[in-house]
């Protein structure tokens, strides 16, 4: 029976009930006289059964009405409420966020406090780096570094921060090749590379809005810029860093930052998110929650 009704005719019911007009009834939930009446018609219709005798000067609920009445006010409300609750969970920040990101302090520290804000938020965090394919398979949000343009993807990519880089090496590697240091040798010095980030070895330079990848070698690869520039400092081969961590070892003359026709294109931290909906206020909250000034 309960697929064969429909719940504007029960509200219109309702209404009509407890107000005892179809046009005050109408007027209360924003419908067409005609509406109310027709609802309450294709209700007593269905039900094969008189719910409300009208008169010219008065309307008052049948037995049978009296009795419906007394059945479905307290399911509505049940009804209602339950729908509310699911409408209130909607638009606060809680379920089960799924990140991937870099194992950066200052994302752990923030993270953290991210989640002691909303305590109703369950956390699951994988800190690694993946190819680009696939990424966000499992994720409602990944943080990953780029360099460049951006491939073509139904995700959105939102950037968070952007890190000037330069090519380094120290000064006794810069005199041993100085004689072949141009941006198109780079493909046969000892260079540092990524290890899967950044899509590997191809290193990315930009003069205005062009831009060009050199494939330089490696034997040495990993996945930290911490790392990168240790193995730098230690004379392994160049590397192309953020300024920012290197800028100290510049200063001191440890490190020497090379100058090219082209410049290294910007190490930048996008954060990745799909476009659904039911996902989208939690991750939305946290990418307003994180803050770059102090790295």
């Amino acid at each position: 029976m309960i697929e064969k009704i429909e719940l504007p005719w029960l509200l219109s019911f309702q209404s009509v009930f407890e107000l005892r007009s179809f046009k005050q009834a109408a007027e209360a939930l924003g419908l067409p006289s005609s509406n109310v009446s027709r609802h309450v018609a294709l209700l007593e219709e269905t039900l094969n059964v008189r719910l409300l005798e009208r008169t010219t000067r008065r309307m008052s609920p049948t037995e049978a009405g009296q009795r419906l009445y007394d059945q479905i006010l307290p399911l509505l409300a049940a009804l209602d409420g339950g729908l509310e609750g699911i409408c209130k969970q909607g638009q606060e920040v809680s379920g089960h966020l799924r990140v991937l990101m870099p194992d950066l302090p200052i994302l752990a520290k923030q993270l953290a406090s991210f989640c002691s804000r909303y305590p109703d938020l369950t956390l699951s965090c994988d800190t690694g780096l993946v190819p680009t394919k696939g990424l966000l398979d499992g994720f409602d949000l990944v943080l990953q570094f780029g360099r460049g343009g951006l491939d073509d993807s139904d995700w959105v990519a939102t950037e968070l921060m952007r890190w000037p880089s330069v090519v380094v090496a120290t000064p006794e590697l810069v005199t041993r090749y100085e004689d072949n240091l141009s941006l198109e040798n780079l493909v046969n010095l000892p260079c540092i590379t990524s290890l899967s980030a950044l899509n590997g070895s191809p290193w990315v330079f930009k003069n205005g809005k062009q831009t060009s990848t050199i494939h330089v070698t490696s034997q040495y690869r990993v996945n930290s810029a911490h790392m990168a520039k240790e193995a730098a400092l230690s004379g392994l081969g160049f590397a192309i860093l953020p300024q920012q961590i290197c800028h100290a070892d510049i200063q001191q003359g440890k490190l020497i930052a090379l100058t090219f026709d082209k410049t290294p294109e910007d190490l930048v931290l996008y954060a990745y998110s799909g476009r659904h909906k039911h996902s989208a206020r939690k991750v939305k909250a946290l990418l307003d929650h994180l803050h770059f000034e102090k790295i």
